[in-house]
């Protein structure tokens, strides 16, 4: 209810009652005794409208009470919508760990679902809620995926935040950053976006930048690097001990080695490339086959035999079966065999 129209209306109808009654009824006064007091003489309109003032002060008094309630209801809603529209935008940039109390039972409700939910905005909802700070968010979304870079320090996402990984990585294709500002403050950044920029570094560093960041190094990142030993374009002289150093802390089981002595056949000297799996046969059982692959590959029957003479009878059958049939001058390619 309005407070103010209601007092115009009713100062008006006291007004109007007390002057109908001292100009229509009578012009004549009286004296009262209240609980034993004497009061004054007044006229009779008068003692007509003391009581319907004191109903008005009464009736403003009570709807100012509850309106005051009202209005603290109101901003409890009011601060819980504020709430509730931080909670979807913290939902939608994808966020983790999000907890909001609320004070209103309607808004706790959603707003724990909200928290404990996942929520994607859709593209024809971009700029199209009423809410300015959705807006900016779903905007900021957009732009992401189509490859801008955006700032986003003011909602303090962790790194490894999907948005912020994807706004890091557009960031490092335009140029912004460079693989070496990346990988050399590895800390800022999430393991994702550390290995797939160390994949990109790999292919024009140097040996030294490579070892240099090693810890990235793995199964991958493996096969890009043996692809530059002595290649035409940005080639790699690398010595035994350096690329045993960087496969020392990779696994890998026994195709895979046996694929490295194949993608190393074009490129390494043969000579090294023997004691290369030589050396790995020395310190891990699963690179025996890779040894007689190479061993076999190059031509070279004699250490073969050593090997195969030296195993169970079980063992190695293909290598055998293979070592049978060039002992009959039958000739196949050895990757038949593996």
């Amino acid at each position: 209810m309005y407070i103010k129209r209601y007092s115009v209306v009713a100062l008006a109808l006291i007004a109007f009652v007390g002057w109908y009654v001292f100009a229509f009824i009578t012009h004549e006064s009286m004296s009262i005794d209240f609980f034993g007091i004497h009061l004054p003489s007044l006229a009779i309109a008068t003692w007509i409208i003391i009581p319907l003032g004191v109903l008005f002060l009464a009736s403003v008094a009570h709807m100012m009470f509850y309106s005051i309630l009202g209005g603290f209801k109101l901003r409890k809603y009011e601060k819980d919508y504020a709430k509730m529209i931080d909670a979807i935008v913290l939902a939608y940039l994808g966020k983790k760990d999000r907890e909001h109390t609320y004070k209103t039972e309607r808004y706790q409700v959603m707003g724990e679902l909200i928290d404990n939910s996942t929520l994607f905005p859709t593209h024809n909802l971009a700029n199209n809620t009423p809410n300015e700070k959705i807006n900016n968010v779903i905007k900021i979304i957009e732009d992401i995926k189509k490859g801008e870079v955006v700032d986003l320090k003011q909602y303090s996402l962790l790194s490894t935040n999907q948005l912020v990984i994807q706004n890091e990585r557009n960031r490092y294709k335009k140029g912004d950053i460079t693989a070496e500002n990346i990988l050399g403050n590895q800390s800022k950044y999430d393991e994702v976006l550390l290995q797939e920029v160390f994949l990109d570094f790999i292919k024009t560093a140097s040996l030294n930048n490579i070892e240099k960041y090693k810890s990235f190094f793995k199964k991958e990142a493996l096969f890009i690097f043996l692809e530059r030993i002595n290649a035409e374009d940005n080639t790699l002289e690398v010595s035994n001990e350096s690329l045993l150093s960087l496969m020392k802390d990779i696994k890998l089981d026994k195709k895979e080695y046996i694929q490295i002595s194949s993608a190393l056949a074009q490129s390494m000297v043969p000579e090294q490339r023997m004691k290369l799996f030589e050396s790995l046969s020395n310190e891990n059982e699963d690179v025996i086959d890779a040894y007689l692959y190479t061993l076999f590959d190059l031509e070279l029957l004699t250490p073969a035999d050593e090997i195969l003479e030296n195993t169970e009878q079980d063992e190695y059958l293909n290598f055998k079966a293979y070592r049978a049939l060039k002992e009959c001058n039958k000739h196949f390619n050895i990757n038949l065999f593996v």
